[in-house]
């Protein structure tokens, strides 16, 4: 029995694994390494699952964009030039990307992840409240992370929403609450720029990707409430858990290159 042109029970896969990697996104990011392998599992094209899966990964980030909104964890005097500087930033990282081959990105990453974890490991608990910082300083590096990864976002993507949450706290110092709400509105607007040029270019499964929307619209909904009501106890063990997933998808895709 088939499903859009695939096996009803790899449709059913793929939603199942779309609703966890919504939950964990919404949580602390990373949720395109649980993702993007799914849709690979269940059979569809390399570029047809990286455009199908911004697609359901998109939309899904709405739910726990609103979420966050709702409960007023955004601050918008950050988040609107942050929205304009992931904009750019993924736009001109798919334009390196078509120019830079992916390896070397890879080898700059298994530098830059145990570095980030030391950083995590470090630091006990993720900040419940905002500490003191100049405004400036605080705007500075935001937006210039919002750039700078949003640029990575387009070249490259996993852990994008896990780096941001992690530089939003401790390096702008932003109580957790807030910095994941303004981290969802920043990963939604790189996620935004890359679905429109995987819809130009024919690459994105359209029903499948709606249908796998709503579940990863529950699934973000539900890790948005749990961020919001249990904080750091849960939000910093998914982060390691990301990371450790994230060195292990990049050495293998360097061991089977």
């Amino acid at each position: 029995m088939e499903l859009f042109g695939y096996s009803i029970w790899m449709v059913a896969l793929i939603c199942v694994g779309v609703f966890a990697a919504g939950f964990v996104d919404a949580i602390g990011g990373g949720g395109g390494i649980i993702s993007l392998p799914i849709y690979l599992f269940a059979g569809l094209p390399a570029h047809n699952a990286l455009g199908t899966n911004k697609m359901s990964s998109c939309i899904g980030t709405v739910a726990s964009t609103v979420r966050y909104i709702k409960n007023g964890f955004v601050k918008w005097e950050l988040a609107v030039v942050s929205i304009v500087c992931a904009l750019v930033g993924a736009h001109f990282g798919t334009r390196l990307q078509l120019m830079v081959p992916e390896k070397y990105l890879q080898y700059m990453l298994l530098a830059v992840l145990p570095v980030v974890a030391f950083v995590l490991l470090r630091q006990r608990t993720l900040p419940e409240t905002e500490r003191p910082m100049a405004p400036w300083k605080r705007r500075s590096i935001v937006w210039g992370a919002s750039l700078l990864i949003g640029v990575y976002d387009g070249f490259y993507g996993p852990g994008t929403g896990t780096f941001l949450l992690l530089v939003f706290c401790v390096l702008g110092k932003m109580d957790l609450r807030s910095a994941s709400g303004n981290v969802k509105l920043v990963n939604l607007s790189s996620n935004v720029g890359a679905l429109v040029t995987s819809l130009t270019a024919g690459k994105v499964l359209v029903p499948i990707g709606l249908l796998a929307a709503v579940f990863s619209m529950a699934g973000q909904y539900l890790g948005a409430g749990l961020t919001i009501k249990n904080g750091a106890k849960i939000v910093r063990p998914v982060i390691i858990t990301v990371l450790l997933l994230l060195t292990a998808k990049v050495i293998v895709e360097l061991v089977v290159q």
